[in-house]
């Protein structure tokens, strides 16, 4: 009894904990608003470009600028409301918190109370909690990888507004209007932030960081240096459409060429745990010795980190960066 106790006691202080982080790195919408009104009430009422705000700009960044492991995963799951928002879901980080401590639990519960084996409580409970993580994480990839590929048509769509005679802010409400999502929804909130003060260029490099996508970086750079150099905004846009293309085809070929490496990733990945799962039906006293010997734990304990060694080391064989 004092044990369950216990166990109860160490889960409610780390989903705590875990929720106190969340609180900490959504940050303070409240000193959001403040920035926002002070930048819009300065210049006479038109507001203040981060460019003239800050140094530090979309122009000042490498295109391909690609963060490091540790900055990535910090940009991507502890700032868990950017990371909700690119996902294109209405969740909220305390509802996501609550979702991935509920499942923690609940995963816990059924392992303590039927599994005989209670040193894996915390294992099933890590797995559980971070299932939603995994979740969302796959619809921003999918929600991504759509958006790149609306990409080029509405540019070509720009590109046409532009020949009519429409101005840049129009077209890119007529791409707001008529792509469908994720795209459209996202253009849309950028002509919509221009309306309401905010300048061009800051709209812009915003949709950037919400939709991390390198040849929108293309497009928002582009605009920035037209307006600030002239030149022909819709010949540059068609050849920003004929760059994406192309990568998309290149991109094809590399996934085909690499096809044969996933599949034998898939299977070298895959065979493990069925074998495993074989033995166990086959001989169970003999695979329980891995639960049971200690020797047989720091071995089993071993090939689930090789485990996931080799699925990083096969992912980085076959990811090729176009």
């Amino acid at each position: 009894m004092m044990m369950y106790i216990l166990l109860g006691a160490i889960a409610i202080g780390v989903g705590g904990m875990i929720f106190a982080a969340t609180m900490l790195f959504q940050g303070d919408k409240q000193d959001q608003i403040e920035d926002r009104l002070a930048s819009l009430t300065q210049n006479g009422g038109r507001g203040v470009s981060k460019q003239e705000a800050a140094p530090a700009n979309l122009l000042m960044s490498p295109l391909d600028d690609a963060p490091h492991m540790i900055e990535e995963f910090a940009n991507r799951f502890l700032n868990l409301r950017v990371f909700l928002e690119q996902t294109g879901t209405e969740l909220t980080v305390g509802k996501f918190t609550a979702m991935s401590l509920g499942a923690a639990g609940v995963a816990g519960a059924l392992c303590l109370v039927f599994s005989p084996w209670k040193s894996l409580v915390p294992v099933a409970a890590f797995l559980a909690g971070i299932l939603p993580l995994l979740a969302l994480s796959w619809v921003k990839k999918k929600r991504l990888n759509k958006f790149g590929s609306q990409l080029p048509a509405a540019l070509d769509l720009m590109s046409q507004a532009l020949r009519a005679g429409q101005s840049l802010p129009a077209g890119i409400q007529l791409v707001g209007t008529q792509v469908a999502d994720p795209l459209g929804p996202e253009f849309h909130r950028a002509f919509e932030q221009q309306n309401l003060g905010m300048t061009l260029s800051d709209s812009l490099k915003a949709m950037t960081e919400r939709v991390p996508n390198l040849d929108l970086r293309f497009f928002a750079t582009a605009v920035i240096l037209q307006r600030q150099t002239g030149g022909d905004l819709a010949e540059i846009l068609d050849k920003i459409s004929q760059l994406t293309r192309e990568r998309f085809q290149i991109r094809g070929q590399i996934q085909a060429l690499t096809g044969e490496g996933r599949i034998s990733g898939i299977v070298l990945l895959g065979l493990p745990p069925i074998l495993f799962g074989v033995m166990l039906k086959l001989n169970y006293d003999y695979v329980m010795m891995l639960f049971e010997d200690p020797l047989g734990q720091k071995m089993l304990i071993a090939a689930i980190i090789l485990q996931f060694v080799g699925a990083l080391a096969i992912k980085k064989i076959i990811d090729i960066k176009v």
